[in-house]
């Protein structure tokens, strides 16, 4: 009977000792800005070093921008064969003649936007979805258009599956924009038409912003700012994206 105590008595030391251990390891994940459920993903390493020399080093300096690019998993947003560049400083293919931005230029669109928490967001070229899931962690609402098809239903299977539940995607062609859930606070567009389309700036609410890269050879991001008097457009840096296409192309 003493044996049987004693061995109680030990078991529910150590059981004392592990809640501990697992409680502490929770606080430094949250003080790190790694999700818990990240502790056993081989790529964390990859992407604190990614936002460490491509983003911070390079200006980014958003503290939400750079906590959220520490945690959503860029590797499960491209293809099979290119996860072991996911991480690397440079945009990938993700099919259908499509590709994902490098990091630095989607933590750069993402900075612009300014986003606060609460706001509701359009994205133009959901592509794999990575983009989109960015934006589910810093806003309240995202929409995203995809014009593939293909490309459209991969990132919705991929966003739920990761549980981004305030991400909504629709195939359709993003140069209309998307009136029935206009005005938007901020629009993002990660195809480059040749202007400005005006559906997307009609759709951007006074006190809004755009950031959208424009022109054919020669590209500019622009940061695109509305309020009810006048439209504020600041060209950011140059850039290189694939063409939008659809309606766009007609123009």
């Amino acid at each position: 009977m003493i044996r049987v105590q004693r061995k109680l008595a030990f078991l529910s030391a150590l059981l004392i000792v592990l809640m501990f251990a697992c409680r502490e390891n929770e606080h430094q994940d949250q003080k790190s800005g790694v999700a818990r459920s990240d502790s056993l993903d081989a790529y964390v390493g990859k992407r604190l070093d990614m936002v460490q020399t491509q983003l911070a080093a390079r200006g980014i300096s958003n503290d939400r921008v750079l906590s959220v690019m520490k945690k959503v998993p860029r590797h499960l947003f491209v293809p099979q064969e290119l996860i072991p560049h996911a991480y690397e400083d440079y945009p990938l293919p993700i099919g259908e003649n499509q590709t994902i931005s490098q990091p630095y230029i989607v933590a750069l669109m993402t900075e612009l936007l300014d986003l606060g928490g609460d706001e509701k967001v359009l994205e133009i070229g959901t592509g794999s979805g990575y983009q989109a899931a960015v934006l589910s962690e810093l806003a309240g609402e995202v929409y995203s258009i995809e014009i593939i098809h293909t490309l459209a239903e991969q990132a919705k299977s991929t966003l739920d599956s990761l549980g981004y539940e305030n991400v909504y995607v629709i195939t359709g062609d993003g140069y209309a924009g998307l009136p029935g859930k206009a005005p938007f606070d901020c629009i993002i567009v990660t195809a480059a038409p040749r202007d400005v389309p005006k559906p997307l700036l009609d759709q951007l609410k006074n006190g809004g912003r755009m950031v959208i890269p424009v022109g054919e050879i020669e590209q500019d991001l622009l940061l695109i700012e509305k309020s009810a008097d006048e439209v504020i457009t600041q060209a950011v840096i140059p850039v290189r994206f694939v063409p939008m296409t659809g309606k766009a192309m007609e123009r």
